[in-house]
């Protein structure tokens, strides 16, 4: 909770004019009847027009006034809500941005969009119902009955008891909505991951002719989540129903007592129309606060599910007190006994690693399915956090270093080529904004990806999300060549060239070694082909170490690495 009032502090004084705005607008309001009550009298009686008039001028003031303070504090809640939307959105957003993988994973990305967006429209409707439609009621409430006292006390105890009634139908209502509101957002987003996935693996889903099983999938969730907005709506519906049936046996009454008081001397027929007036004014405005009470829960559980985010302390922050690494160092980067496991596992997914990435060598890591590779790039860029040992870079633990110094001074090409919308000179500049388009093209070159010279739009051509306008070979030369134009101590290809044809992986290795003499290069890949002129070969099983040395020392002592080679080769020759 603290999170959102932190953000809603800037914006105290705004609430507050809009408040007072707002009380300025109920007090015109409510004080029209009574000046329109005593101006029917008047004419009654058979007053001076001058009277009459006088009490016309005084009602149009109260109406300038009552329509003037309506707009101000419409204007301000309309600010107060864009203003807010935009601070708790950037809020999430920068916040799931220091989150570690596995803190991110909680939520999931399907659940993450779902907060940053639906939640927040909810959060801030809420708030603003709050100030515009709910605090009304109360003043309402106090006018109408003070007013409606003063002309009949009979009139009064049937207001009181009619908005008494009223409002317990709406209390238990309310009750009720809470928890179907509650199971809304979850069925919302459930909804949002299966939608997700279909779209994401349509052609999966083409593929495996399973088009019949996911649209049943989807027609359950949508199901789930119709009968819910049903039951909400039913409860709409009866509250509207009940709250109008009170309202009108209300107002008959009042007619009914209001005739009996005129005829016997008691009142005036323009007290009447006063208190008839009332009655419709707090009325309506309890119903309507009812109806948008029944939207609070869902504020309620969208704050609750806002604040869940906002609660997890990132696990992964910068050193209180930072360190910078000598950059003049040969040793780029070293493992010390470096394990780690995953938050809930009962094991470790890497154990135990020792070994280095030195300036202008290549170092690959090879292994099975699930052997801990791309761990390894994890750990190197914080997504995790060492649990025992230390990584160094340089001369410096990596947890000693801010994390802009330690992923500035890394290159990343992760296995998954992703590409942003925008042009290829976009993407390309992700790295490095100031790039120059010689650059571009050097890197372009150097991950052969010539292929863009020959677009009709060259660099300028547009890249759709996730760059799905290209092919898995070009996606993934696009993202090489993405990296390349960032300078970096340390560049890391994670499974980088499982796309490329063989002649193109030869090709780009080659390139890579003059490009990227004065950095350290770290290939994690599954082809022998691709790492066996690496300078040191680390071979992973289960996440332990099983053999480090050149290709040629491997296939003589590991057993291990030898089996991949022979597996990958042709006609079970030796890859070499």
């Amino acid at each position: 909770m603290q999170h959102i009032l932190r953000m809603i502090k800037p914006y105290y004084k705004l609430i507050a004019i809009a408040v007072f705005a707002v009380v300025l607008n109920v007090f015109g309001s409510m004080l029209i009847p009574t000046i329109s009550a005593e101006m029917i009298n008047l004419g009654v009686r058979g007053a001076a027009v001058s009277s009459v008039l006088k009490q016309g001028l005084v009602m149009l003031g109260a109406t300038v006034i009552s329509s003037a303070s309506g707009i101000l504090a419409g204007y301000l809640i309309a600010k107060i809500g864009a203003g807010l939307t935009y601070d708790v959105q950037t809020a999430l957003y920068k916040h799931s941005l220091s989150l570690s993988a596995s803190e991110f994973e909680r939520f999931g990305t399907g659940s993450m969009l779902t907060r940053s967006l639906n939640d927040v429209f909810y959060l801030r409707a809420g708030l603003l119902m709050l100030i515009g439609d709910i605090l009304p009621v109360p003043i309402m409430f106090i006018l109408g009955t003070v007013f409606t006292f003063r002309i009949s006390s009979n009139m009064g105890f049937l207001l009181l008891g009619t908005m008494s009634f009223v409002i317990i139908i709406g209390a238990f209502i309310i009750k009720n909505a809470s928890a179907i509101f509650e199971k809304l957002q979850t069925l919302l987003d459930k909804m949002n991951v299966i939608l997700r996935e279909t779209y994401v693996g349509v052609r999966v889903i083409r593929a495996f002719n399973k088009e019949g099983h996911e649209k049943s999938r989807l027609k359950q969730s949508f199901e789930e989540y119709a009968t819910s907005a049903i039951r909400v709506n039913r409860l709409y519906a009866g509250l509207d129903s009940l709250a109008l049936a009170a309202i009108n046996i209300c107002i008959a009454a009042i007619f009914y007592l209001g005739g009996k008081n005129v005829l016997a001397g008691k009142m005036e027929i323009g007290h009447i129309t006063a208190v008839t007036e009332y009655i419709a004014l707090a009325l309506y405005n309890i119903v309507f606060a009812q109806m948008v009470l029944l939207m609070l829960p869902k504020a309620i559980v969208s704050l609750k599910r806002i604040n869940e985010v906002l609660d997890v302390s990132p696990s992964i922050t910068d050193s209180p007190n930072p360190k910078t690494p000598d950059s003049g160092t040969s040793e780029v980067v070293l493992f010390n006994s470096a394990s780690l496991r995953y938050e809930g596992a009962l094991e470790d997914a890497l154990s135990s690693l020792s070994f280095s990435c030195r300036r202008g060598e290549t170092t690959a890591l090879i292994g099975g399915t699930g052997s801990g590779k791309s761990s390894v790039a994890k750990l190197l860029l914080r997504f995790n956090d060492v649990s025992e040992g230390s990584v160094l870079f340089g001369d410096v633990d990596i947890r000693d270093m801010r994390l802009s110094d330690l992923r500035g001074r890394i290159s990343y090409i992760p296995q998954k080529a992703w590409l942003f919308a925008g042009t290829i000179a976009d993407n390309l500049r992700f790295g490095d904004p100031e790039a120059s388009d010689e650059c571009l093209r050097e890197a372009l070159i150097t991950a052969q990806a010539e292929f863009v010279f020959d677009l009709p739009l060259g660099l300028d051509t547009e890249v759709s999300q996730g760059g799905t306008n290209f092919s898995g070979g070009q996606r993934q030369r696009l993202a090489i060549a993405r990296a390349l134009v960032k300078k970096a101590d340390l560049y890391i290809f994670d499974d980088s060239f499982s796309a490329l044809d063989f002649k193109t992986d030869l090709a780009l290795r080659r390139a890579l070694e003059s490009r990227l003499k004065d950095s350290a290069v770290l290939i994690i890949a599954q082809r022998v082909n691709t790492i066996s002129g690496s300078d040191k070969i680390v071979v992973l099983d289960n996440g332990k170490i099983c053999g480090i040395g050149k290709h040629d020392e491997l296939m003589q002592d590991c057993m291990l690495y030898r089996e991949i080679a022979v597996s990958q080769s042709k006609g079970g020759a030796v890859v070499g």
